[in-house]
């Protein structure tokens, strides 16, 4: 029981990372956007991309200490993250921002953002196919617990990469200029503008955060699984969850919803056939939806 709960802490931190960029573009655009799911895959393929290029040149395919992490792998997270941002950015000055200047309803926002999740998954088809992938080297090696606990050591690295990418954000948006005028915009857009608040100009900094965000969450849920072409879209469904669970906008409501939606996820295996996890997200889901629809934290902040 207890080395479930602990699987169930990896996996909630790898959706609470992914579910603090989707709820970050929901608290100051109003857009529920089904396309973060496959941004999230694009991220993972990127890495798997630039992992077998750098593979190939000498040192940066050795590996890194007893644990067999090539250098390959490591570095190939930064052009991963990079193009990730840079996607992430043009996907909203190239869509979005001019379905904001027309005034579109947010429904309408909501389906175009279903179309290019689907674009951005046929890419993946076309690029990489419908075949599984895995990374040819990462974490290996186990790390034994007290009460019994065994942890492999990409699981370890998993929760520091994922912590400590939702903290640096949680500080930037907390501690800096520009981060506080993230979460004036969340609050009231319209009074952000009237303060000086450039809101286009805030715009592009919340979908690159988002867009940091998806690729990191992306390695790190391949790194814990498998790559495949639904993987984003699949996920996406406990990343909703997770940010209903802890309230438009709020980022430690995304934090909590998504340790609550890992850890009854991975608990639910105990007595259900794991095929059924998805299904636990969607009650969950509905029932936050039917007695709390504004979530654990009920804010719209950040």
């Amino acid at each position: 029981m207890i080395e479930v709960i602990v699987y169930g802490i990896v996996l909630g931190s790898i959706i609470a990372l992914g579910s603090v960029g989707l709820t970050l573009i929901w608290g100051i655009t109003d857009l529920f956007n089904c396309a973060h799911g496959d941004q999230i895959t694009v991220g993972a393929y990127l890495a798997l991309l630039f992992g077998g290029l750098f593979s190939r040149i000498g040192p940066l395919g050795n590996p890194v200490g007893p644990f067999s992490f090539s250098w390959g792998l490591l570095i190939s997270f930064i052009p991963a993250i990079v193009i990730s941002i840079g996607l992430a950015v043009l996907v909203d000055r190239l869509v979005y921002k001019r379905m904001r200047r027309t005034g579109a309803h947010f429904i309408t926002a909501f389906i175009a953002s279903i179309g290019v999740a689907w674009a951005l998954r046929g890419f993946i088809y076309i690029i990489w196919g419908a075949d599984f992938h895995f990374y040819s080297q990462g974490l290996r090696g186990m790390v034994f617990l007290p009460a019994g606990i065994k942890l492999r050591v990409d699981e370890i690295f998993i929760m520091i990469v994922a912590w400590g990418a939702v903290a640096a954000v949680y500080l930037f948006l907390g501690r800096t200029k520009t981060g506080k005028a993230l979460r004036a915009l969340a609050d009231n857009p319209n009074l952000a503008s009237v303060s000086g608040i450039n809101v286009e100009r805030m715009l592009i900094w919340a979908w690159g955060i988002a867009g940091l965000l998806v690729a990191v969450a992306g390695i790190l849920y391949a790194i814990e699984t498998q790559l495949r072409p639904e993987m984003g879209w699949i996920f996406l469904l406990p990343l909703f969850a997770a940010v209903i669970l802890g309230g438009k906008g709020s980022i430690t409501g995304a934090l909590a919803g998504g340790l609550v939606m890992g850890l009854a996820q991975q608990v639910s295996t105990l007595f259900l056939v794991p095929t059924y996890k998805p299904a636990v997200a969607f009650i969950i889901m509905i029932l936050v939806l039917i007695f709390r629809p504004k979530g654990i934290f009920g804010r719209r902040s950040v």
